[in-house]
């Protein structure tokens, strides 16, 4: 007969009341931003002075002209972002198998530099490219700021993907070599497969680095003919600053996609951070 566990006392409920409460209060300070950009982009008068708690008559015209006039914005960080993905995880998956199931000299040596790579400071990143970017004209184009964004997410990428792929079993890819699959062949049917989690995680933080960068994209863009929405909504607000609800709107129309992908992809950022820690 199995054993049942003893019910949880009310005395041990009530002791975790303040601490519940104290949980609800932050979680409310920091969403409270959140939730005032989205009351602000519904206001009808395009202020924020005197705007209600609650939207009880909700204004959609500021979301019209957000579209209007940021939707183009959109597409380009839309595009960059996901060419950023494409680049970061073709990089860095092969790189961290390399790394992870061969015998590299200097494997150490490689880790060592992606981790230094994490601590320059971006602003040192983004003046080197710009100069290389000038002379090689990809100044203004979606391929340069898809390449920056990428060389900001594959280290990432690389420990991400790195640490899961060293913890499966080396017995999987040493039963398709004895099958007669090379190191290709075993790394794209049976390695890519099952570091699914891991690669939806290395993707969606990239996808994030790229979607919220304003550092690049102000410094190798200086036209209007590519603008990603960051930067976009950036002077958006010096040209709309009375009309906030217009700005809000943009806000909450660049915070959507990311907020999606994380609803979606938790349980695969969840299992993917967490792999690889115990062996």
């Amino acid at each position: 007969m199995r054993a049942q566990k003893p019910a949880r006392s009310a005395h041990g409920r009530r002791a975790g009341l303040p601490y519940t409460a104290l949980g609800v209060v932050f979680l409310a300070i920091m969403l409270f931003p959140v939730y005032w950009m989205v009351n602000a982009s519904l206001q009808p008068n395009g202020t924020t002075v005197q705007a209600a708690w609650i939207p009880l008559h909700p204004d959609f015209s500021g979301y019209a002209t957000a579209i209007a006039q940021q939707g183009q914005n959109l597409g380009t960080s839309l595009a960059v972002a996901l060419g950023s993905v494409a680049l970061s995880l073709s990089i860095a998956a092969p790189a961290a198998y390399a790394l992870s199931h061969f015998r590299v000299r200097g494997a150490n040596a490689v880790l060592l530099a992606v981790l230094i790579s994490q601590m320059i400071p971006g602003i040192v990143v983004a003046n080197a490219l710009y100069t290389a970017y000038n002379d090689l004209g990809l100044l203004n184009t979606i391929g340069g700021l898809i390449l920056a964004d990428a060389s900001h997410g594959v280290p990432f990428a690389i420990l991400i993907i790195r640490a899961f792929m060293g913890s499966l079993p080396s017995s999987i890819i040493e039963a398709a070599r004895v099958d007669g699959a090379g190191h290709v062949r075993a790394f794209w049917s049976i390695v890519l497969p099952v570091s699914r989690n891991a690669l939806v995680t290395a993707g969606l933080f990239t996808f994030l680095f790229a979607w919220s960068d304003f550092l690049f994209a102000l410094t190798l863009t200086t036209t209007d003919a590519v603008r990603p929405v960051t930067l976009g909504l950036y002077q958006y607000i010096g040209s709309y600053v009375t009309d906030w609800s217009s700005v809000m709107a943009t806000a909450v129309l660049a915070s959507l996609p990311a907020v999606i992908l994380l609803i979606v992809a938790q349980k695969f950022v969840a299992a993917g951070t967490s792999a690889g820690a115990v062996k």
